[in-house]
């Protein structure tokens, strides 16, 4: 442990990221890759927690440009990131970490509602928390929940693990020659409105110096390499 830089995290799990390459829900096998990553990172020491998107399943966001009211929308994505919590805790559990699933909407009878105090002594007990249904509020996304949860459980680190190795200048799926930044700062996010998280999210880092690492984590092991200062990543910080 006293090797180790960070001593608590919170990984931010996109919902496409459970797909695999799947065209929608979740592939058993990119769950259970995901699963392992995280026991490597548990096994050293780390305590750990996540926030998971619901992409996979349903985007308030994409649905509200259709015509259905944003609120209730945003709401049904909440309840998506429930279902992928659920679905993550479980093949977890099967690859033998104790989880606690809570949620920013109560619901009893499958799970945890999330309450501070509760959340952190469950990770002090080695325990992996899963952070569900967002904020519990409309027109805040999941980038907005993972900075607030990391703030509130006092992690040393937020770790977003996405479909690309890091922030660039532009699309690296569409332009082969954009630019791959090692470090970047908040403010340089702001300036050239790079697409890696909700501004909201990242005016809120900002305020509180919360470091992140993006990553990809269709890598296997990467969580903790990354974590460890290796690997292929962007860091986000202050100057």
């Amino acid at each position: 442990m006293a090797e180790l830089k960070y001593k608590r995290v919170l990984l931010k799990v996109s919902g496409e990221a459970l797909m695999g390459n799947r065209g929608f829900g979740h592939d058993y096998d990119t769950l259970k890759r995901i699963a392992e990553d995280i026991k490597e990172v548990v096994d050293l020491g780390v305590e750990v927690c996540i926030v998971v998107g619901g992409g996979n399943i349903y985007r308030g966001l994409d649905a509200s440009l259709l015509g259905m009211e944003r609120a209730a929308a945003d709401y049904i994505g909440m309840l998506a990131t429930v279902i992928n919590a659920l679905a993550l805790q479980n093949i977890m559990e099967k690859t033998g970490i104790y989880t606690r699933v809570l949620s920013a909407i109560p619901m009893m009878t499958i799970c945890e509602s999330y309450v501070r105090r509760k959340a952190t002594r469950h990770m002090e007990k080695g325990r992996v928390v899963i952070f569900a249904a967002g904020t519990g509020n409309p027109f805040f996304t999941t980038d907005s929940a993972a900075v607030l949860r990391a703030i509130e459980m006092n992690c040393d680190l937020l770790l977003k693990g996405t479909q690309v190795d890091g922030v660039y200048c532009s699309d690296p799926n569409k332009n082969l020659n954009a630019k791959k930044y090692s470090n970047i700062t908040y403010t340089e996010v702001f300036q050239q409105n790079l697409q890696v998280m909700d501004m909201a999210a990242i005016a809120l880092a900002r305020e509180n110096n919360l470091p992140i690492k993006v990553f990809s984590i269709k890598e296997r092991g990467n969580f903790a390499k990354v974590l460890q200062g290796n690997g292929n990543y962007t860091k986000i910080q202050g100057v």
